[in-house]
């Protein structure tokens, strides 16, 4: 099973600022008009950057990427290429049926299907089996018409969705004689990706691949390099022969190392299945640190609330209260993912205070 291990999610509020950076000063700057007048005082506008320190950086909370499959596929937008008729269509079934199975909702926009044939299909790879969490549609509106507020609608009522699977990246983008232009296939990924990052999800978007061959199989994407290069990461499903049970599966992403699976297809059900990874999928390295976190808490006890300070007594650290905070700053989204636990940071007059909430059993 190409599904390695999905982990369980549950809504998550944000414990740093989810649009953009922390808060900015604005500054008044003494610029010189000629010569003689040096000293008259402009109002910086909205043309002023916007920049952080490496200290405002390091200490602030950012809202932790969220996995969808351990070490795989994160929050964010990912691409799914590969040629017409590889079987895309059956791995995006069997994805969105496994996570949808881990308590968390998922919506598969299967724009090229209608219900009948969607309804054969899945009996066929998972019989009779069914999950209230997987939710389908065979129409949406394009991207500039209205497919943004629909998704929004969407979220509204079913506020745990981690995954949206989009099939095809055609059937929503908007007609015009552009559309292949390096600008326009960029702007489509950077929409969808602003998107997916204000509200903690991860778009998967179904693409063709181009009929040329390349050294790089990631250069075979249909279109423009617009598309992967605003992308998150990007999968490409090809097969030596088409009449082949074979396929291989390359990954690339900003948030894994790359990848390739070998797969091989059982006819008789539909259903992919992983034969070798030629790159064990990267793990980060144990961290001392983060290992002891989750002894504070516990189902009985699921919130830990205290300063800096006395959080470095309770784990007898031999550390400064500020490294200890900026060490889990950094570290908020392994908390999150690999223990379930919400790491947050908040100043007060006594100083930082630390909280941290088992959320997961």
């Amino acid at each position: 099973m190409i599904v390695y291990k999905e982990k369980k999610t549950v809504p998550y509020s944000s414990v740093g600022p989810d649009e953009g950076q922390p808060y900015f000063k604005h500054s008044a700057y003494t610029i010189p008009q000629n010569s003689i007048k040096i000293n008259t005082t402009y109002e910086i506008h909205k043309e002023q950057l916007q920049t952080v320190s490496l200290t405002e950086l390091y200490d602030t909370v950012y809202h932790p990427k969220t996995q969808i499959i351990t070490n795989l596929l994160y929050s964010g937008v990912y691409l799914f290429a590969g040629a017409p008729k590889v079987g895309k269509s059956f791995f995006m079934a069997q994805l969105g049926y496994h996570v949808s199975n881990h308590k968390c909702t998922v919506l598969y926009l299967a724009l090229e299907d209608d219900y009948a044939r969607l309804q054969k299909r899945l009996a066929k790879m998972f019989g009779t089996d069914s999950t209230d969490n997987f939710h389908f549609a065979t129409q949406a509106k394009s991207l500039n018409q209205g497919l943004e507020q629909q998704l929004l609608n969407f979220l509204a009522e079913h506020p745990d969705t981690r995954l949206i699977i989009i099939d095809t990246l055609q059937k929503i983008r908007e007609s015009g004689g552009d559309r292949f232009s390096y600008a326009s296939d960029y702007e489509i990924i950077a929409k969808l990706k602003a998107f997916a990052d204000k509200y903690h999800v991860c778009l998967l978007v179904v693409h063709h691949t181009r009929k040329q061959l390349a050294d790089d199989s990631f250069d075979t994407i249909s279109g423009t390099n617009g598309l992967l290069g605003a992308a998150d990461g990007a999968f490409i499903l090809r097969k030596p022969k088409r009449t082949d049970n074979v396929a291989i599966l390359d990954v690339v992403g900003r948030d894994q190392q790359d990848l390739r699976l070998h797969l091989e297809f059982d006819r008789e059900r539909c259903i992919w299945q992983l034969t070798k990874a030629e790159t064990a999928l990267w793990q980060e390295p144990p961290d001392p640190l983060i290992q002891r976190i989750p002894g504070l808490v516990s189902q009985n006890s699921p919130v830990w609330i205290g300063s800096a300070t006395e959080l470095v007594k309770q784990l007898g650290l031999d550390m400064q209260p500020n490294v200890l905070t900026r060490r889990l700053n950094v570290s908020a989204d392994r908390l999150w993912n690999d223990y379930g636990i919400r790491y947050e940071c908040s100043r007060h007059h006594t100083g930082r205070q630390i909280k941290f909430t088992l959320t997961t059993g």
